[in-house]
């Protein structure tokens, strides 16, 4: 059974900073790019960053260029989200997800049936202005 489990959510003032950990087990880890995505109360989900399954290639939203940085150790199943600067329109359920092929692609940002294989439950981030 695939496990995704995510960490490191919190409360954090606007210029602040947070890192999100996602733990995956079940599933061989380093066959799967792996994505981050995020929904605030109201809105759609949002795919956030994406990273292919060596770490060497990066995809990211334009509204986090340049704050946020995805990696991933694959010795340890973990995948990262380095959250720098961070904004009020950032407060979001953040969202790990394992995605159904090696590449992120060009289309890693749709969430849609069949595309992603295995989703955690969430950590709530909040930015306070």
């Amino acid at each position: 059974q695939v496990q995704v489990v995510e960490s490191g959510g919190g409360l954090v003032q606007a210029g602040g900073s947070l890192r999100l950990s996602c733990t995956v087990s079940g599933l061989t880890f380093d066959d799967y790019a792996m994505s981050w995505f995020r929904q605030a109360p109201g809105k759609e989900r949002e795919g956030v960053s994406c990273v292919v399954w060596h770490g060497g290639t990066t995809y990211y939203a334009d509204s986090v260029k340049g704050r946020f940085t995805i990696s991933r150790d694959n010795t340890k199943n973990t995948l990262f989200l380095q959250m720098n600067n961070l904004e009020p329109e950032d407060t979001a359920m953040y969202y790990c997800a394992a995605y159904t092929w090696s590449d992120c692609g060009y289309s890693w940002s749709n969430s849609g049936p069949g595309r992603y294989r295995a989703w955690g439950r969430g950590t709530q981030v909040t930015v306070s202005s």
